[in-house]
């Protein structure tokens, strides 16, 4: 068995799989540093790797946080620099001497400090870190800068498929690759490589920003990939609610003081929600009481993913965004889901003996819809068993509405047929991508 840490590595120097490289010319072992610097914090992802196979070996990580945000000292660069030292003293501690001049070290600032910082001010801090390693560390600054929402996507998809076993350099020529779908706070996205016909001239990838050819491993990939801002969980709550107000206004149907009727909260439950429209929220009394139920949520949700195509290039889905058809382009390729997917997926399908089902089919999302919105007494039947469970969901009624658009964004915004299965991923470091792709080439 690998190890896990560096408490349980008998020789960070060497590895357990084996005693000499694939290729001579490739050191046994490699570290990776990678430094996600973010609006709350900079998080330091250092990353133990071995050559020992023809496609590098991913061993273990070890990770390190700081509050400090690069943007916070936009005016003073050298503080900047000096505040990365807290994590880079611990590479120094972690990483053998011996392989400190060969460790490289990648600094990716993300793309929300393009709202903090302009690209001088930027620059000057970066000039400042590379100063700073070169005086102080026996590091090299491989690449340092605002990462963009593209680049996210790719390296979440190179991390994703790389664990799947789907890019590795001894994996069959037709190995499939994974679509990765991913579901955040304010955001959604996609990236898959589309199964292509080229005997047929209109079945081509049409050029577009989403469009990305990917050099990896030797070979190039074409993958498609987009991300929908202000679709994600956090987003799609405050769109649900505002057009349950909207409709129950036009309709009349303000009622209990002021409480609104929501099909998207769990029957016989209340709960007060903010709704956010040309930027001024407002707290509102909603209620599922007898009206809760998935398939008056789904009318709902399917209007706010607006699947009412205006694009020029076909075909098209939700938000008016020109994706490949996964049914045509991706017959048989497998789907992996992360973050919010996971979060809300998983501990509705745990046993409480067992490991829960790693794939699940989009059909049965709605079925836990169904069962989330029937309200407690369903809660009692399907959970009863798990008592912290059965605490969030009393705590937030709001699971209904979750699992449901969970399901029409899957089936109804991106394409899934009911009947598709897909891998529920526990967590996906986009970081692990950037290490694999650096060293791979």
């Amino acid at each position: 068995m690998l190890p896990s840490s560096p408490d349980t590595d008998p020789d960070p120097a060497k590895t357990i799989v084996c005693t000499t490289p694939f290729k001579p010319s490739l050191p046994l072992v490699q570290y990776a540093v990678i430094i996600d610097a973010g609006i709350t914090g900079s998080r330091m992802h250092i990353y133990k790797l071995n050559n020992c196979l023809p496609t590098i070996l991913y061993e273990y990580k070890v990770f390190r946080t700081t509050r400090a945000s690069l943007h916070r000292y936009q005016d003073r660069p050298l503080e900047a620099a000096q505040s990365l030292d807290v994590l880079l003293d611990e590479v120094l501690d972690i990483v053998p001497t011996a392989l400190h001049k060969w460790t490289p070290v990648i600094i990716k600032a993300s793309y929300s400090h393009r709202l903090f910082l302009d690209w001088k001010k930027w620059a000057e801090i970066l000039d400042a870190i590379r100063h700073r390693l070169d005086e102080r560390y026996p590091f090299s600054l491989r690449d340092a800068g605002i990462m963009s929402e593209k680049e996210q996507g790719i390296y979440s998809w190179i991390a994703a498929n790389y664990l799947m076993d789907a890019l590795h350099a001894d994996s069959p020529p037709n190995t499939p690759t994974y679509a990765v779908l991913g579901l955040a706070g304010a955001i959604t996205n996609i990236i898959f490589e589309p199964e292509l016909d080229l005997t047929k001239p209109d079945n081509v990838l049409q050029e577009s920003k989403d469009k990305y050819e990917l050099n990896f491993g030797g070979r190039i990939r074409v993958l498609y990939q987009h991300t929908h801002v202000g679709f994600g969980l956090n987003s799609a709550r405050t769109k649900i609610h505002h057009l349950v107000e909207s409709m129950a206004s036009v309709e009349g149907q303000m009622a209990h003081e002021g409480t609104i009727a929501n099909p998207c909260l769990a029957k016989g439950t209340t709960q007060v929600v903010e709704t956010l429209w040309e930027r001024k929220s407002k707290k509102i009394n909603m209620m599922g009481d007898d009206v809760g139920s998935f398939e008056a949520c789904n009318r709902i949700v399917e209007l706010v993913l607006a699947k009412d195509p205006i694009c020029e290039v076909r075909p098209c889905w939700f938000d008016d965004v020109d994706q490949p058809s996964l049914l045509d382009t991706f017959p048989n390729g497998k789907v992996v889901l992360y973050y919010y997917f996971y979060d809300r997926i998983r501990p509705l399908i745990a046993e409480s003996s067992a490991k829960p089902p790693r794939a699940i089919k989009i059909s049965v999302i709605a079925t836990l819809a169904e069962q989330l919105c029937q309200g407690k007494s369903s809660w009692d039947k399907w959970w009863g068993h798990d008592d912290a469970l059965m605490v969030e969901l009393e705590r937030n009624p709001q699971w209904c509405l979750d699992l449901t658009f969970i399901y029409a964004l899957l089936r109804h915004g991106y394409g899934l047929e009911s009947d598709k299965e897909v891998q529920i991923g526990a967590e996906l470091d986009w970081t692990l991508g950037v290490a694999i792709a650096m060293l791979q080439s």
